[in-house]
């Protein structure tokens, strides 16, 4: 079930309703039974899946808090069941073909049968939670969960359950256990964030694959300018599409008193290194592979080479989780790269970054940098192959000896009509304008401190803007569904 359909918006009032009409008591199985069938909408067969791994989490974290000597046990056993699974469908296919033509390369006759296997969805984000919960009662951060249907209702939660946030157990567990009684700015605070997250989704998003489609569909039909746009219109594409998805998630979530982590602060337009780009960018993610691999591998603790070494494995395993193919591998290396890079450049120059100021020349330099390093990176995250990918690197300084020339063809190459590009221009414009309050105290907060009558206006001139800019096309679904 997408949330931007028609399906959703009867679904979850229902929800909502009914979760505030029912006594506390019931309120977890209301919930847990909604997730299930949330799922069950996309593929009912594949709710067993979800069942599997919420049984063993529950039964494995039980048995480390019950036998802590053979802990160690319960949590490979917790480890093999879930990343076998995941595995499984996501990964089989790839390193099967990747063996096969190693072995044709060496003239060895042998290859592995290529499977039909449907990917399904949510399964690498619902499979991080639970591991993260097995993993933190292994260490013992937190007591294991005794009830099973409010672990149940952690693993499945549906607000985040098919692309995140990926919650950590102690932030989550606890607070789908106290009763929530009903709050008027909860709701409204909410719904606020909801509406934004469609308006992301919906426009932004939308408009601006516009620019992307038709370029990556057919990379090689453009060169120089055509790809250079494509590529920056998807990095704000992406952006505005799995960040809609988290604010209606956490819209979802905090109009029943349930408050998610943020997963993005303006990554684009104030990061101003790769370091700082990836403290808010897709943050729950990147704090998972901080907590559950860089740190155990070793972290900052055992020297520079071996931490540019863990490095480059945990950002090798980031870009393996995106997707399985060596095009999301390469973008996961160069994130790698630039962290190091930048390490280097802190060492010869200890003062690097620690005097640009907000505004300062140089600190906008260092943005447009890390946005444009981020953008290249991009090319191998959005291209269908290694060939398309490739392809894109070598023409994207085609004809630019004519700056001029350059542009105007990129422009009439990928524009998608006038209307298009006003409804882009003005969709980024509002974008940049939210972050930057963002980064002042809040958007929402800020509007919400207005006078009545100026209040009303922006939320009136809002909802217009949202139902006039929604292009009449089948909703598209989530970039990040597909990871």
């Amino acid at each position: 079930m997408l949330f931007n359909s028609f399906g959703f918006l009867l679904f979850f009032p229902c929800v909502f309703l009914l979760y505030y009409a029912l006594p506390f008591r019931f309120r977890k199985f209301l919930l847990l039974a909604s997730s299930w069938y949330f799922y069950m909408c996309w593929k009912p067969e594949f709710i067993v899946l979800i069942l599997f791994s919420t049984a063993v989490d529950y039964f494995c974290g039980l048995g480390i808090g019950r036998w802590r000597q053979r802990r160690g046990i319960f949590l490979a056993i917790s480890l093999v069941m879930n990343l076998g699974l995941l595995f499984f469908f996501k990964y089989f296919n790839f390193f099967g073909q990747t063996l096969t033509a190693l072995c044709r390369a060496v003239s060895i006759p042998w290859s592995v049968p290529v499977l039909d296997i449907i990917l399904p969805v949510g399964i690498s984000f619902y499979t991080f939670q639970t591991l993260s919960y097995t993993i933190d009662v292994y260490r013992g951060k937190l007591a294991p969960e005794r009830d099973f249907v409010t672990f149940a209702l952690f693993v499945s939660y549906f607000p985040q359950l098919v692309a995140g946030p990926i919650e950590r157990a102690e932030n989550l567990l606890p607070q789908l256990k106290e009763e929530h009684p009903f709050s008027y700015d909860n709701a409204v605070s909410g719904l606020k964030l909801m509406a934004w997250g469609f308006f992301k989704k919906c426009v932004a998003a939308a408009y601006l694959a516009m620019w992307v489609d038709p370029v990556y569909g057919n990379v090689t039909a453009y060169s120089g300018g055509a790809l250079v746009v494509a590529t920056c219109a998807f990095a704000l594409q992406i952006y505005c599409d799995f960040g809609g998805y988290s604010d209606i998630a956490r819209g979802c979530a905090r109009m029943m008193g349930v408050e998610l982590m943020v997963n993005f602060r303006s990554p684009y337009f104030f990061s101003h290194s790769i370091g700082e780009y990836w403290k808010r960018n897709h943050i729950s993610l990147s704090e998972w592979f901080h907590q559950y691999v860089y740190i155990p591998l070793g972290g900052n603790r055992k020297g520079r080479l071996k931490k540019y070494c863990f490095l480059t494995v945990t950002f090798f395993l980031s870009g393996l989780w995106h997707g399985a193919a060596w095009t999301f591998v390469t973008w996961g290396l160069l994130q790698a790269v630039y962290l190091i890079g930048e390490d280097l450049a802190r060492r010869i120059r200890p003062d690097t970054g620690n005097t640009l100021k907000p505004g300062h020349f140089r600190h906008v330099l260092s943005i447009l940098r890390t946005f444009a390093l981020s953008c290249f990176s991009l090319i191998f995250f959005r291209a269908g192959s290694m060939g398309d990918a490739l392809y894109v690197v070598r023409h994207l300084l085609d004809g630019l000896a004519n700056p001029l020339a350059y542009g105007k063809a990129a422009y009439w190459a990928v524009s998608p009509g006038t209307v298009s590009l006003a409804a882009t221009a003005l969709s980024v414009a509002l974008l940049f304008v939210y972050d930057l309050a963002d980064e002042h105290g809040g958007a929402i907060a800020a509007v919400s401190r207005r006078p009545l009558v100026v209040r009303w206006c922006v939320y009136v001139g809002f909802l217009l803007m949202l139902v006039m800019l929604i292009p009449r096309e089948t909703p598209a679904p989530f970039i990040y569904f597909q990871f």
